[in-house]
């Protein structure tokens, strides 16, 4: 019974690849992960290890990658929180506000460690975006 629904969704998988709504992109990777593993763990570790660098356009684009090839639904909202620091600390405030929402919306119970929130620039824009859920 569990290979036949495998093959089910897979069918239905390769029926609908051509579509790109939200609902199919997160069937996708739900479905990515529960069979093919999560293909965009080694970017989202090449992403955070560039961004404890100081390499805050590498780290970007490694991060974008890893969210486009798939992850866990933790491990995305991860990828948002520190594409999120990266806007932030660019002075791109709307772009962090963006990607905090984004990981929100995967996390509504997302809070950030005692030294995260702290932090003068994305601590309170952090706050500012739970606030207004």
């Amino acid at each position: 019974m569990r290979r036949g629904l495998a093959l089910a969704l897979a069918a239905a998988a390769l029926l609908l690849a051509g579509c790109q709504t939200e609902p199919f992109r997160t069937i996708h990777a739900d479905f990515k992960r529960a069979f093919g593993g999560a293909k965009g763990e080694p970017a989202l570790k090449a992403g955070i290890q560039q961004y404890e660098e100081g390499r805050y356009a590498d780290a970007a684009r490694q991060l974008q990658a890893a969210i486009s090839q798939g992850l866990s639904t933790p491990d995305e909202v991860r990828a948002h929180k520190y594409l999120a620091f990266i806007h932030c600390v660019s002075d791109r405030v709307a772009a962090c506000r963006e990607e905090f929402r984004k990981a929100l919306s995967l996390n509504p119970g997302l809070e950030l460690s005692a030294a995260e929130a702290g932090h003068p620039i994305w601590g309170p824009v952090f706050r500012a975006v739970k606030a207004g859920r």
